[in-house]
């Protein structure tokens, strides 16, 4: 008889740790599962912030050669205006000789 109960004890123990057994797969699979979608959400989120970078960076690139432009510009007008200037000093400095 206690071979009996200790074999229905033995059986009712794999049982149990089966079961479990069977619960940790799943669940393992699971959560590999949630681990694949939040890398591949990761990853999404990633690459657009790379394009987001990117975009950024050729709009930063065009903005600074449209100041550059605008600068050399100014600095030929000023140029120019200094010539003048200067043509004018010396026309007047000859006309008072």
């Amino acid at each position: 008889m206690k071979k009996v109960l200790f074999t229905a004890m033995a059986l009712t123990l794999s049982l149990s740790v089966m079961t479990s057994c069977k619960d940790a797969q799943s669940k393992t699979e699971e959560a590999a599962e949630e681990a694949a979608e939040t890398l591949e959400d990761a990853s999404e989120g990633i690459e657009k912030a790379a394009k987001d970078a990117a975009d950024t960076m050729k709009k930063a690139g065009e903005d600074a050669k449209e100041m550059g432009e605008k600068a050399l510009d100014s600095i030929e007008k000023a140029g120019k205006e200094t010539m003048d200037a200067a043509k004018e000093a010396t026309k007047k400095a000859i006309d008072s000789i």
